[in-house]
């Protein structure tokens, strides 16, 4: 039973670290659309989607308290368009030679980058983390003590759906 406990509040730790590494992208969202709209006057649609992508990402929170596969796919969804609207937004950015060549823009992208990777390693730890948890609440006899104390599997964060296929720029701006 301790045990379980123990690696429950892992997956609850890796859980917050994941939640943690998607709020510091969020965090840098403002001032990059701050120094990209200085630049790209005729981009509003696109400034507009990124912040609108944010704002209903930062409302939707990772509970490791209720960790259900619905909650994590909510949660997924809203960082996926934060992830679509980024990648619109780059992609933009291509158009403005000034705006590449800017230091601060330089730095948040940078910082940007390092997030990226940070949130992989978060969601590598994360299902690694699930990963011990589950499979020590199957095997047999702490699946039995697993069922009388309600200690239920976790889910994955999975991929998603498409992320294996490389992305069509023509697409990002439709």
């Amino acid at each position: 039973y301790n045990t379980m406990v123990s690696k429950e509040e892992a997956v609850s730790s890796a859980a917050g670290n994941l939640q943690t590494a998607y709020q510091k992208r969020a965090d840098l969202i403002p001032n990059l659309v701050a120094t990209v709209k200085n630049y790209a006057e005729y981009e509003a649609g696109t400034l507009t989607a990124v912040v609108e992508a944010r704002a209903k990402a930062t409302s939707v929170t990772l509970d490791a308290e209720n960790l259900t596969e619905e909650n994590l796919k909510a949660f997924q969804t809203a960082q996926d368009e934060v992830s679509g609207a980024l990648s619109r937004l780059l992609v933009t950015v291509e158009q403005y030679p000034d705006l590449k060549a800017n230091q601060n823009y330089l730095d948040l992208q940078s910082q940007l980058e390092g997030c990226e990777n940070s949130i992989a390693n978060a969601r590598r730890q994360f299902n690694e983390a699930v990963q011990d948890y589950n499979t020590f609440i199957r095997m047999f006899p702490t699946n039995i003590i697993a069922s009388i104390f309600g200690f239920d599997k976790k889910p994955y964060f999975e991929a998603s759906e498409g992320a294996q296929n490389a992305p069509d720029v023509k697409q990002l701006f439709q």
